[in-house]
């Protein structure tokens, strides 16, 4: 009965990068479950979240490396032969490396795909904690916070996850693939504008198109994975050249153009505060955390700052490519290039060519109309996410095969359509 089990509340913290998270093996000197593998772990002594943030930093010195991604519902573990209930509080962090420092509670360490918790022997409802803060398709759906790249890499994750569940299940085949293949539709709708979770998406379902079990479907998602990360790398490698030294303008936050900028050493950075949303704000806090002379400043004065001469080059990220070579991305790209057209500033897209979108027309999100006002006088708010820039007034792109012009996409785009026919 419940009621005769000791109580005791702990953490479980997933550490993640590039897509895959830490696993620890516990060692024998831990009080319980000796020789399992685990997340991050330890009693609740404070708030979990303090707890989660301690832990981190004693097991693995990843302490100062990680951000907080999301906290899940607690639940509840019985184990009998300890005669404990465990009060589980699962945390989910991104990690900015892998460099680990392990203290005596851990044996050896793995850095693999969530999916790989359902093969090893772990800690009691490991896979059940992780479920708790994993990706999913709400939370891709809800999230405008983070940029495309960020947000394909979660869709992948999504399909991988769900297609290693079903790979551990015995029902027909056919029948797993049917749902991977609704689940991928369903990611594809996700996120309209995004072109390239559609496209890495794509890829993934392409590569196993004649071989649909599911356990095809998981390796697939993991390789997809694995190139997306590349893609976005190498892109970053290509824009950092044009960063170093120089004076940059930026807006919104793109996780690939805040990669080049911090492997390179632009003189000074100005970033818009991107409205609605703010995520200007976040990379501009980023960026000062790393040692950067970063000035913010609000959308309507990105005009001013050209003006003035605070910048060499406007460097945006972007949440699609189209055909024609114009750029979707947050709504105020088009004022800036605009206005840098006007001062003389070059325009670049830092973005992986898994960006291009198959057709011209896109689907703009908004906001909800209470972002902009929330009074109660009848007036009719727009209150747009997204826009497209037409290609004229952007330089060229910097992607993972280097600099390209913007009429280069349309035939780059034809090859992206075959794809899409899985």
């Amino acid at each position: 009965m419940i009621s005769e089990l000791k109580r005791k509340q702990v953490v479980t913290c997933f550490l993640r990068n590039r897509g895959e998270v830490l696993l620890l093996r516990r060692s024998a000197k831990v009080g319980s479950y000796q020789g399992r593998w685990g997340a991050v772990s330890g009693y609740v002594e404070d708030t979990p979240e303090r707890t989660a943030r301690r832990e981190i930093s004693e097991e693995t010195g990843l302490g100062a490396a990680v951000s907080l991604v999301r906290r899940g519902e607690s639940f509840s573990v019985e184990d009998p032969e300890l005669s404990t209930q465990w009060v589980i509080h699962p945390f989910l962090f991104d990690c900015a490396h892998r460099d680990l420092r392990l203290d005596w509670e851990t044996t050896e360490a793995a850095w693999v795909p969530a999916t790989d918790i359902l093969a090893r022997d772990t800690v009691p409802q490991l896979w059940t904690s992780y479920g708790h803060v994993a990706p999913s398709l709400d939370s891709i759906h809800g999230d405008h916070a983070h940029g495309a790249a960020y947000l394909s890499y979660r869709a992948l994750e999504v399909l991988r996850d769900r297609a290693g569940v079903l790979a551990q299940q015995e029902r027909d085949q056919g029948t797993h693939h049917a749902a991977l293949r609704k689940l991928a539709a369903d990611l594809l709708r996700a996120r309209p504008a995004m072109a390239v979770i559609a496209n890495r998406v794509n890829r993934a379902m392409y590569a196993c198109r004649d071989a649909p079990s599911a356990q095809d479907v998981e390796r697939a998602a993991r390789n997809a994975l694995d190139q997306a990360y590349a893609a976005d790398e190498h892109t970053a490698q290509c824009a950092a050249g044009y960063v170093h030294g120089r004076r940059i303008l930026t807006l919104s936050r793109s996780g690939t153009l805040t990669d080049a900028l911090l492997r390179a050493a632009p003189s000074a950075v100005v970033v818009a505060e991107s409205r609605p949303g703010a995520e200007g704000v976040a990379a501009a806090e980023q960026l000062a955390q790393h040692g950067y002379a970063v000035t913010l400043i609000p959308d309507s004065g990105v005009a001013q700052a050209l003006h003035q001469g605070l910048a060499d080059a406007v460097l945006v990220g972007a949440d699609s490519i189209l055909p024609s070579g114009a750029c979707v991305n947050k709504v105020g790209t088009q004022s800036a290039a605009l206005a840098a057209r006007h001062y003389g500033v070059p325009v670049y897209v830092v973005s992986a060519l898994d960006k291009l979108s198959l057709a011209e027309d896109v689907t703009l999100e908004s906001a909800a109309p209470s972002r902009l006002y929330a009074g109660d006088e009848k007036i009719d708010v727009q209150c747009p996410l997204f826009e497209v820039t037409p290609c004229e007034l952007i330089t060229a792109y910097l992607t993972e095969e280097g600099e390209l012009a913007p009429q280069r996409m349309q035939a780059l785009a034809d090859e992206f359509e075959r794809m899409a026919e899985w």
